[in-house]
């Protein structure tokens, strides 16, 4: 009967200490404590904020924090020691703070602030249990983190632990960037724990230019396709793309990439038929796991795109788990249309002139083809980057959404069609359709890279910059080498989240520099008071921005939160912009 009586929750538990901590005290009793003081006012706690924590209680040397999500807590715990190994830079031995940390997933008792019971000894148990540097975290939080974090997990087997009846297995897990490498492979990448491929630009058969179009063509739907098959993790179009026309080291591509599997192969299209040689190889075991060569009628491509598609789940998955057949252009002549118009969408890092080509491309495709949904989706998102970029009357937003709306009544199974429509309808403030469409796009295909990062900029103009932080982060795993967009998405989610150097360093001599986002990297460095500079970026935005105002910008943008629109207007202003 007393237990009735007694509070209890599901929470992620944090357990952090201080190694050598008596060492330290007895050195320096005073200055370890004032300096471990500093350390959590301006390392753990703007951590403990961005990703909703709390802190619990401190415990002398350590401190013991509750988190809702077992991925919120495993991303702070990586922060946290990463920035705690900066803090430490420069520093003499005496001054350096290396932490052990302990993450557990379970039930806990509810005392006041306080917190009890079993999922917290075994945090404390797993901390104790990790050498200096460690992050050590229980089975059911690797299950949970795993598939979501990029991160290396050593499985670390059942570990005894005291006062714990069994053993408890546990994971170690470090930042990608802490896993061992050789010399030549310094930017290798984790691999999910999902089968991973990525599909190389098909080399072209034949030096003429529409080879090379078709050929990028057959590569970008094979990619679409893979990447909405349930249980494969799959490289965006751009990041594949960074390869085009450079000798193919399979090894260095995929470690890269973060992937097992790479498939290659070549294109040609002539007199109306199409010739497509495939191979899909596996870069961690050495060979090739499937070839296949296909001779056919030009107007039987998407049939080849089909069983090329199908041949590899069944080789990765194991089976094949077909999703919803998507809408397919009638006309080739409107299909290669489209192609041409994605290549400048996705190549032309944002300028006007490839916009408008674009948009007189696939305005031709819908005549041709006014079934065709793919070329509806594009055109709708080139329609609103015009209206973006000049901020005209509104007609080109206004036939936007039309054509969105089109694309996803004439294909309600493409995922693009849905999150471009999801954004679109965020600036006409339709919250729940918006929100409805991401979730659809999500759902369809968890490796849309793009709905990843378009939906975090809009988490981060809700006020919500962790859960943006956390999108952004799958984000760029999927799409390592991604389109200048992404760079200036980065730099609104650093922006809200008030991680100012890091939106400065992002904006700031990146790819990003010389577009809009200049009026994002103006504003963060008057955040951080370097408003000479702050004034200058904004100078070089106004002489090719002359229209802009910080009024009309802030009543066109998709606002959810105040405190964040202001954030905005107050950095703006101080950067010396007009209002």
């Amino acid at each position: 009967m007393a237990d009735e009586h007694v509070k209890r929750r599901l929470a992620a538990i944090f357990v952090a200490d201080v190694v050598g901590y008596t060492r330290h005290m007895e050195l320096d009793e005073a200055g370890t404590l004032s300096r471990l003081k500093d350390r959590r006012r301006d390392v753990l706690d703007p951590l403990l904020l961005r990703h909703q924590g709390r802190l619990v209680k401190i415990l002398g040397d350590g401190i013991l924090a509750e988190f809702a999500s077992a991925a919120s807590a495993v991303r702070c715990a990586l922060e946290l020691q990463r920035d705690m190994a900066t803090a430490n830079e420069g520093q003499p031995e005496t001054r350096q703070y290396v932490l052990r940390i302990g993450i557990s997933l379970g039930d806990v008792i509810v005392e006041g602030k306080d917190l009890y019971g079993n999922g917290v000894n075994l945090a404390a148990r797993l901390e104790s249990h990790g050498k200096a540097g460690d992050i050590t975290i229980s089975s059911n939080v690797f299950d949970q983190v795993s598939p979501e974090i990029d991160a290396e997990f050593d499985d670390l087997g059942p570990v005894s632990m005291k006062n714990f009846a069994k053993s408890i297995h546990a994971y170690r897990v470090r930042s990608a960037r802490q896993r061992p490498r050789d010399a030549d492979e310094s930017t290798a990448l984790a691999l999910p724990t999902h089968p991973s491929v990525a599909v190389l630009p098909f080399n072209t058969m034949g030096g003429k230019a529409e080879h090379g179009l078709f050929a990028d063509g057959l590569t970008e739907d094979l990619i679409t396709e893979l990447s909405r098959t349930p249980g494969l993790f799959v490289i965006a179009q751009h990041s594949a793309f960074a390869y085009k026309g450079k000798p193919v080291d399979v090894r260095r591509i995929a470690d890269e990439l973060g992937v097992r599997y790479l498939l290659e192969g070549s294109a040609r299209r002539s007199a109306g038929r199409i010739r497509v040689n495939v191979q899909l190889v596996d870069a961690l075991g050495g060979g090739y796991l499937w070839a296949e060569r296909y001779d056919r009628e030009v107007e039987d491509i998407f049939a080849v795109q089909d069983e090329v598609t199908a041949r590899i789940v069944g080789a990765l998955v194991g089976r094949l788990i077909a999703p919803p057949v998507r809408n397919r252009p009638k006309s080739m002549e409107a299909y290669d249309l489209c192609v041409r118009a994605r290549s400048l969408s996705w190549n032309s890092a944002g300028s006007p002139e490839a916009t408008f080509e674009s948009i007189v491309l696939l305005k031709q495709a819908v005549a041709l083809d006014p079934t065709y949904a793919e070329a509806h989706g594009w055109l709708a998102f080139n329609l609103w980057s015009t209206w973006a970029n000049t901020m005209d009357s509104g007609d080109n937003r206004k036939l936007s959404l039309e054509m969105a709306e089109k694309a996803v009544a004439l294909d309600a199974n493409d995922a693009q069609n849905h999150w471009i429509l999801g954004y679109l309808l965020a600036y006409e403030g339709r919250w729940p359709e918006s929100d409805a469409a991401f979730d659809a796009a999500i759902a369809m295909d968890r490796n849309s890279a793009d709905a990843l990062i378009f939906r975090a900029e809009l988490l981060a103009y809700a006020g919500r910059a962790s859960g943006a932080m956390d999108l952004m982060e799958r984000a760029f795993r999927l799409n390592p080498h991604p389109s200048v967009s992404y760079y200036w998405e980065q730099g609104i989610v650093y922006y809200i989240a008030r991680q100012y150097e890091k939106a400065i360093e992002t904006l700031r001599g990146g790819p990003a520099y010389r577009t809009g986002a200049r009026r994002i990297l103006a504003a963060s460095l008057a955040q951080v008071g370097h408003l000479e500079e702050a004034r200058q970026e904004a100078a070089l935005f106004m002489a090719n921005n002359p229209n802009f105002s910080i009024g009309k910008w802030a009543a066109s943008q998709p606002f959810r939160d105040a405190d964040t629109r202001q954030l905005f207007i107050d950095g703006y202003r101080m950067a010396g912009l007009p209002d």
